[in-house]
C-alpha cells in the first residue's frame, strides 16, 4: 500500500512517515501542496495523507483538486483547526476522514487502517470474479477462461495489470499510474514491456487481437480498457 504523505511541519512529518512505514506501508513525503500536486497526477496512491494549512497549495484545495478525476482514493485529512466549520469544509469537499492536531499516533494508524481496509473491501468484492465478453477471470486464482474457451493461468503480474485496468474501465491509465500499482516504485520497465502485457491480453480475451475491443493503448499517454 503507497501513501502519500504531505505535511509542511518536519518532525511530524518523519515521526508519522516512520511511524506508517514500520506499519509496512511505503511513503512518498512531501511539505508543498504543489508538490503533492504534481507527485498525484504522475504516481499511484492507496491514501493520500494531507494536512491542511501547507505551502502553495493547501489540502482543502488538493482534495478538491483530486476528487475531479478520482473518486475512490480514501484522503485523511490533518489540521490544527478544530472548529467545526473546517471539519464540515473538508468533507464537503471530498476527504474521508479528518484528524486534529495534536493526535495520537495509534488513533491515526487505525483511521489509516480502516480507510484502506473499506477501499480494498469495497474494490474487492467488484473484482474477485470479473466477466467480459465470453472471458472470466478470477483474480484469488489468477485463473481465466479466454473467449474462445481455453483455460489458461495468468502470472500475477498480468493478474495485477488487468485488475487494475478493469477497475478503472473506460478510463486512460498512464504509463506512470501502471509502474506504481504492478511494478512498484523502485521497478521501470520499459514501455515495450507493457505493450506486451496488452498483446498478451488481445491474443487471451479479444476474438480478433488485430481489432481489439477491450485493449486499447493510448499512443503517448497510458492503456485502456473499454467495457
Amino acid at each position: 500500500m503507497r501513501i502519500l504523505l504531505v505535511e509542511d511541519e518536519e518532525s511530524i512529518r518523519d515521526t508519522v512517515r516512520l511511524n506508517l512505514e514500520l506499519e509496512g506501508y511505503e511513503v512518498i513525503a512531501t511539505g508543498n501542496g504543489r508538490k503533492a500536486l504534481d507527485l498525484i497526477g504522475g504516481q499511484h496512491f492507496d491514501l493520500l495523507l494531507l494536512d491542511v494549512m501547507l505551502p502553495e497549495v493547501d489540502g482543502f484545495s488538493i482534495t478538491e483538486q483530486v476528487r475531479l478525476s478520482n473518486h475512490e482514493v480514501p484522503i485523511l485529512l490533518l489540521t490544527a483547526k478544530d472548529m467545526a466549520q473546517d471539519r464540515v469544509t473538508g468533507l464537503k469537499k471530498g476527504a474521508d476522514d479528518y484528524l486534529t492536531k495534536p493526535f495520537n499516533l495509534e488513533e491515526l494508524l487505525l483511521r489509516v487502517s480502516n480507510l484502506l481496509r473499506r477501499s480494498q473491501r469495497v474494490k474487492g468484492e467488484v473484482l474477485e470474479r470479473f466477466e467480459f465478453g465470453n472471458n472470466q477471470v478470477n483474480f484469488e486464482t489468477f485463473e481465466a477462461t479466454t473467449c474462445h474457451g481455453d483455460s489458461i493461468v495468468l502470472t500475477k503480474k498480468e493478474a495485477m495489470l488487468l485488475k487494475l485496468l478493469v477497475e478503472r474501465k473506460n478510463e486512460v491509465v498512464s504509463r506512470n499510474q501502471i509502474l506504481q500499482a504492478v511494478w512498484g516504485y523502485d521497478v521501470f520497465p520499459s514501455t515495450r514491456t507493457i505493450d506486451n502485457f496488452i498483446l498478451a491480453f488481445r491474443k487471451y480475451f479479444e476474438q480478433d487481437a488485430k481489432n481489439p475491443r477491450f485493449f486499447h493503448s493510448i499512443r503517448g499517454v497510458g492503456y485502456k480498457f473499454t467495457l
